[in-house]
């Protein structure tokens, strides 16, 4: 196991009726002039921003709206937020929705802080100060309301990038399960194999003796493989939704990543296909993952053997590891399917002619890699689409 620090300070409020005490979780953090921070349709229609703002009014705590995020969180918003806030003086940001809604106000709440461009935090420049943030999820599946990341796509060049730091931790997060009972199967499942990506890019190491979050990880990849069919068939069943979304903030808050190397090569794979056609970024991810473990698991046939027999029940063939570790990766394949998300670029919408424009986006050039696990260049990532197609 590596050296590590751990720093997770985020004030957890999980249960039924939670989202009723915003306007108190604001107050206790110091905010006074809030930006209520949304999408759409289904926060309005399901009466949920108007308990929020009713709960900040019960606190005497003023704010100010803006909706309008999409999935996959746009940078013009980004900006029209960031010129709101500073024009109105806000001195904390409140995201109502799920992972793009965060991200949005992560971006948000770092550009207030800057004289410069935000867009500068996610071409590298670190995060020093932002705005404090405060969440409430309405779907289980990115994690950002546990961790320090952000991702954005500019719009101009439809680039999408990722930006992260100890300031753009939510100080609190409001997790009510019963908020995402109303989603649809797809975006459930999208989740879910969201929250399960999570844990394949920090499982995947060369590190070695990291057996305590070994199990970590499974323990959460097994409750994804018995929970999410659960509410599928049933999308009301409260504790089902309540062990996915619980372990969609373990999965990203990196209490399973801690000590070890991590790859997150296939995160960086799958932005250029959800930035291109606008899917969802675990619909990319379930299209993405089983295609580079495909390509990579010669490098360590042991640990896909481990996760085989560990995660999917697989009996291992001790005289041929690799049969093993083969049937690991096609049980994940069948689960994906099992629950309607695409495995194949076809089943995605996405076209083999697009994948050098995809390769040249990731910008790898001569001489770069990307990946922890395994070293990729640009070759590698053309013939990890193509065993997608």
């Amino acid at each position: 196991m590596n050296n590590f620090t751990f720093y997770s300070p985020t004030y957890f409020v999980f249960g039924k009726g939670t989202e009723n005490t915003a306007g108190q979780c604001v107050k206790r953090f110091g905010g006074s002039k809030v930006l209520i921070h949304y999408g759409g349709g289904s926060v309005v229609r399901s009466g949920l921003l108007d308990r929020v703002k009713a709960s900040l009014i019960k606190e005497d705590i003023s704010f100010i709206e803006l909706g309008g995020v999409k999935p996959n969180p746009r940078s013009g918003l980004v900006y029209q937020g960031i010129d709101l806030c500073k024009n109105e003086g806000v001195d904390f940001i409140l995201a109502v929705g799920g992972g793009s809604t965060i991200d949005s106000a992560k971006a948000i709440a770092a550009g207030v802080k800057y004289d410069g461009d935000f867009w500068d935090f996610y071409e590298g420049k670190p995060i020093e100060a932002a705005l404090p943030v405060g969440t409430i999820l309405t779907i289980a599946a990115a994690g950002s309301e546990g961790s320090g990341d952000s991702v954005i796509t500019k719009e101009e060049g439809m680039l999408k990038r990722g930006a992260g730091g100890e300031a753009l931790r939510p100080v609190f997060s409001i997790l009510n399960p019963e908020l995402t009972q109303t989603l649809p199967a797809y975006q459930t499942a999208a989740g879910a194999a969201d929250i399960m990506a999570h844990v394949f890019e920090r499982y995947f190491t060369n590190t070695e003796e990291v057996e305590i979050t070994d199990r970590l990880c499974e323990a959460v990849l097994l409750t994804m493989i018995k929970e999410v069919p659960r509410v599928i068939a049933d999308p009301n069943n409260y504790e089902a939704r309540a062990n996915i979304m619980w372990a969609g903030m373990v999965a990203h808050n990196n209490l399973v990543g801690v000590g070890r190397e991590q790859d997150w090569a296939s995160h960086g794979i799958e932005h250029e296909l959800s930035a291109l056609y606008d899917v969802a970024h675990g619909a990319g991810l379930a299209v993405i993952f089983p295609a580079w473990m495909t390509y990579v698991y010669k490098h360590n046939i042991n640990r896909f053997a481990q996760i085989a027999t560990r995660v999917w029940g697989c009996q291992m063939n001790f005289e041929n590891p690799e049969v093993t570790a083969l049937e690991g990766i096609d049980r994940l394949k069948k689960f994906f399917t099992s629950i309607g998300m695409p495995i194949s670029f076809k089943e995605l919408g996405a076209k083999e002619e697009d994948i050098p424009a995809m390769v040249e986006k990731i910008g790898l050039g001569q001489g770069g890699t990307m990946g922890g696990f395994v070293k990729l260049n640009s070759k590698d990532v053309e013939q990890i689409y193509r065993l997608a197609l």
